[in-house]
């Protein structure tokens, strides 16, 4: 089948601390630390790296400051990663490190890696709901979420150049397998792994013309844990980036957050799952960033 998920994630960054610190408010595991470096974990086995000198397979930053170096992607078997690798290795060097990661770079300067997926099976408990005619929680109240931990990272958002955008997209599409889902011609393409039923993996946007990371986002159990996860990273002294919403391509809830690495961190539940038989979209002109998003105008009441 091919590429199957995000496998790790790099980061170039300056404060190793203040990072170290976001993520362990974020909800990932933090498994490994040097004076350089260090390596995060969520519930399925992803790994995200943070690294203040990252090594020779990582290619140069595609924007100032601290940024997204490099994703790398699990495929299914060791067949369909072979055929990956001759595929992209057709007009660009590829190199394998120790680790068993195959690393190159797409058209837009972005670290592209390949490697066996090692999945983790991990414990999904969706608060239970109640409502007329189907009540799944009796004589329980609910209690706060002490932790939100999310899954698995998602989707990847990158932001790139608006010359030479179909060219970016072809290198993931005719290369890589990935299908578009969504293509808005005003802003970008929405593409999905062959192995995922996410109505998206990725998102490559062309609309600020610009190349830099947009967004990684993480999957957490439901909206409770949206809501949740970024109270309390805006408790811990972390900025939103974005009201709570839902957005309308789709179809996640999402609460966004900066993130000192570069670009912002996403919660998000209940997206969209798709199969073949959804067919690609077209849009001529974008549509709404959300079906809806949090509006208040308490803060305009007199006290």
């Amino acid at each position: 089948m091919g590429i199957q998920r995000i496998e790790s994630v790099t980061y170039g960054i300056e404060d190793l601390d203040e990072c170290i610190r976001f993520f362990d408010d974020f909800g990932l595991f933090l498994v490994e630390r040097t004076d350089e470096h260090a390596v995060f974990e969520t519930l399925t086995g992803q790994t995200l790296h943070l690294d203040t000198e990252p090594g020779p397979h990582v290619p140069p930053p595609v924007e100032s400051g601290p940024t997204l170096r490099e994703i790398v992607w699990g495929v299914d078997t060791p067949q369909e990663l072979e055929r990956l690798v001759a595929a992209v290795a057709k007009d660009r060097e590829v190199r394998r490190s120790a680790d068993g990661v195959h690393h190159t770079v797409d058209e837009s300067g972005f670290g592209v890696g390949l490697t066996l997926a090692r999945p983790r099976p991990a414990p999904v408990t969706p608060r239970p709901a109640n409502a007329l005619g189907s009540v799944t929680r009796w004589n329980t109240a609910l209690a706060p979420i002490e932790r939100v931990r999310p899954l698995r990272m998602c989707h990847v958002a990158l932001n790139i150049r608006k010359e030479g955008r179909q060219d970016a997209v072809a290198f993931y599409t005719d290369r890589l397998g990935f299908r578009p889902t969504d293509v808005v011609e005003p802003m970008g393409v929405f593409m999905q792994a062959p192995g995922d039923d996410d109505q998206h993996t990725m998102l490559l946007c062309h609309r600020p013309d610009r190349t830099g990371v947009n967004h990684i986002a993480y999957e957490v159990p439901g909206f409770d844990d949206v809501i949740e996860g970024g109270n309390y990273m805006i408790d811990k002294g972390w900025r939103e980036a974005r009201r709570l919403g839902r957005h309308t391509v789709g179809s996640n809830v999402f609460r966004f957050v900066h993130a000192p690495c570069g670009g912002r961190v996403e919660y998000a539940a209940d997206m969209d799952r798709v199969d073949d038989g959804y067919e690609t979209r077209h849009h001529e002109t974008t549509p709404p960033h959300h079906i809806w998003a949090l509006r208040t105008n308490r803060d305009n009441e007199a006290s």
